[in-house]
């Protein structure tokens, strides 16, 4: 096992691995930007080295600076969190180079399904239920409109190395098509320093769904059920759940089947999800995988008794696993408390905390690195808190969430708070009526 775990992230998902860490009796080192010096991870951290100034490209995205701090400290792995260098296969690289083991997939693996286009066609070849599309990446938009007078409008233009939801643009009728091309290719361009483009079967009404999985370096792969990821807004999740109110116990099978599938076609190394986006008949169709813990993993820790970044450590030190795969005993809900103001059109909301109290009581956790008093930097996203709760039913899991929204307060920011109040509150999501454009009519009261 490890001795000593450099962790390169900040905010609460680095005080999430810290904490597994010590649980462990595995020491840690946190790294930070000095618009970070006073963060708890920073604080809770057995060392702590200073990357850098506030800008990403100085601190958490400089792969230099962040392996000097793992040479001085002597740390002989490195887990990356989610974002910044989470699936970087030029950092996953370095770190075999230095031989220091990186908490995450092999280069090979994120290279593989990192680029969206390489990622569909190795899930067609393995049998996994892809959308109807283009082959690879798009020439040109000639090419474009006759794929799409081929598989019928509405299509969808995407980004191949995009995310976040950039560089995708629907496309409704033929006469559209070429100024979205044009518009989607600058704007990938301009983000990613990769303009590759291509098309596909816009879904319409669709669910977002998740599977989670984890693989060993033996070649053994499990799932580890799915999270409902629908309540997005402009592709930016802000609520997920287990297990999904749209699910049935044959579809769990079938997805939990292919995301088997996608994680032994590239000898997945280490947990991660295989997203799916599922129709109103319940066809699904692979979209990505992502290569690393994500956002939303407290849900699925709920509801089957599981540490997932103690698995991703254990997976990272050679230790087999079980092979088992798992299913969710409990419902479990997860909203992401942002520092933004919901009646200003979600306009990040950063500075200094002067008022916290975190709510707390049967069936709730609070994953969060904020407290009284901490000033939230612009220069970083803007999600503060991750706030789940955890019941025997749907129901009784949206009671609590509701009951936990009302205990918390943050004061001196604008926080999302009170839209979550009022989507708890939403007939409609609680019915489990929901899809990833239920936003869009959503009506945020006064």
């Amino acid at each position: 096992m490890f001795k000593k775990i450099l962790i390169a992230n900040r905010g609460e998902i680095a005080l999430r691995i810290i904490r597994t860490c010590k649980e462990m009796g595995i020491n840690t080192v946190a790294v930070y930007s000095t618009a970070d010096k006073d963060s708890l991870h920073v604080r809770f951290a057995d060392e702590a080295v200073c990357i850098g100034p506030p800008p990403s490209r100085d601190s958490y995205l400089n792969i230099p600076r962040i392996m000097a701090a793992a040479e001085i400290t002597n740390a002989d792995a490195i887990h990356p969190g989610y974002g910044f260098l989470s699936e970087n296969s030029k950092f996953s690289a370095i770190c075999a180079e230095h031989g220091v083991k990186f908490i995450g997939a092999t280069p090979e693996q994120i290279d593989a399904m990192g680029d969206k286009s390489n990622a569909k066609d190795t899930m067609k070849r393995a049998g996994v239920p892809t959308i109807p599309g283009s082959d690879g990446l798009l020439t040109d938009v000639k090419t474009g409109l006759k794929i799409a007078k081929q598989i019928g409008y509405p299509v969808i233009l995407k980004a191949t190395a995009g995310g976040g939801g950039r560089g995708m643009r629907i496309v409704w009728k033929p006469e559209d098509l070429e100024p979205a091309w044009s518009s989607a290719k600058q704007e990938a361009g301009a983000a990613f320093g990769n303009d590759g483009m291509y098309l596909e079967k816009y879904i319409e009404e669709p669910r977002h769904i998740e599977i989670q999985i984890a693989g060993d370096q033996y070649g053994k792969a499990c799932h580890l059920s799915e999270r409902d990821c629908s309540i997005q807004r402009r592709h930016q999740k802000l609520l997920e759940e287990t297990p999904s109110p749209f699910m049935t116990a044959e579809l769990r099978e079938k997805m939990g089947e292919a995301a088997i599938k996608a994680a032994q076609a590239v000898k997945y190394e280490g947990v991660g999800t295989v997203e799916f986006l599922v129709d109103k008949h319940r066809n699904f169709y692979f979209m990505e995988m992502n290569t690393r813990i994500q956002v939303e993993h407290p849900v699925t820790e709920e509801v089957i008794n599981y540490d997932l970044i103690k698995e991703q450590i254990k997976i990272a030190a050679g230790i087999p696993i079980t092979g088992k795969n798992y299913f969710p005993a409990m419902h479990a809900i997860e909203c992401r408390i942002n520092a933004e103001d919901p009646y200003n059109g979600f306009r990040p909301s950063p500075g200094k905390i002067t008022t916290l109290h975190v709510p707390g009581g049967h069936g709730v956790r609070v994953d969060s690195h904020i407290y009284a008093g901490y000033v939230i930097p612009s220069n970083y996203d803007s999600m503060i808190a991750k706030l789940i709760t955890i019941a025997q039913t749907r129901e009784e899991a949206i009671n609590t969430m509701e009951r936990a929204l009302s205990e918390f307060v943050v004061e001196g920011v604008k926080t999302t708070i009170p839209f979550h109040q009022q989507l708890m509150r939403n007939e409609e999501f609680r019915k489990g009526n929901y899809t990833t454009k239920f936003l869009e009519t959503f009506q945020l009261e006064e």
